[in-house]
């Protein structure tokens, strides 16, 4: 089945959605680069007029309301209906809808701006030109888009979640230079990288680009 790996995300997701909502609470907080990144972010919104952001792969919608909060017009789209239904909760003033990253049901040049944050890390190495050139038709033209994922060179599966509940995911962990590539091949130029914790185990790294004219 082509679409295996999203079905089993999206029920993993389902499945440990509450431990994972728990583990991200608070999270911008501790995390200064994380947290300046997202505000750099909203400054570039700001600086090129404003508009839609969407945040995709929005889980518990921890991103979606910082975006919001810095006064960018940010929805949240997620896989999970699980999920969604904590960030509607959680953030009942903000727009929340179950999607997915492979077909955004989002119009042409619809957003001024998209991130990704680790959201990505699911998607196999197949799938991921076609996730770029989706995130590539609904931008703008000079639309900003932000990525952050897992550094690395391997492929770590889960069998179990935050809740202790069996989920089955895989995270793909990748060298900026491979995303970068696909992103170049999808139309966008890379305007700014930054890797965390290059001393870390797993480090993170995030990718400003901005799609082309």
């Amino acid at each position: 089945m082509a679409d295996a790996w999203l079905s089993d995300t999206r029920s993993s997701y389902d499945t440990d959605a509450t431990g994972y909502a728990e583990k991200v609470r608070g999270l911008l907080g501790g995390k200064p680069y994380l947290s300046a990144s997202l505000a750099l972010f909203a400054q570039l919104v700001h600086g090129a007029g404003g508009g839609p952001v969407a945040d995709v792969g929005c889980g518990p919608g921890y991103v979606t309301s910082y975006l919001h909060d810095s006064g960018v017009d940010a929805f949240g789209i997620d896989l999970s209906p699980e999920m969604i239904a904590i960030a509607q909760r959680d953030y009942p003033d903000l727009r929340f809808d179950v999607g997915t990253m492979t077909d955004l049901d989002l119009a042409d040049d619809s957003v001024v701006g998209l991130v990704a944050f680790w959201s990505v890390i699911h998607v196999p190495d197949h799938a991921m030109p076609g996730v770029f050139e989706e995130f590539r038709r609904v931008l703008r033209p000079q639309g900003l888009l932000l990525v952050g994922f897992h550094v690395g060179d391997e492929t770590r599966h889960t069998s179990e979640g935050y809740t202790g509940r069996p989920i089955n995911v895989d995270s793909h962990h990748r060298r900026a230079s491979k995303i970068m590539g696909w992103l170049r091949d999808a139309g966008f130029t890379i305007e700014a990288e930054l890797v965390i914790g290059p001393d870390e185990d797993v480090p993170g790294a995030i990718i400003f680009a901005r799609s082309g004219a």
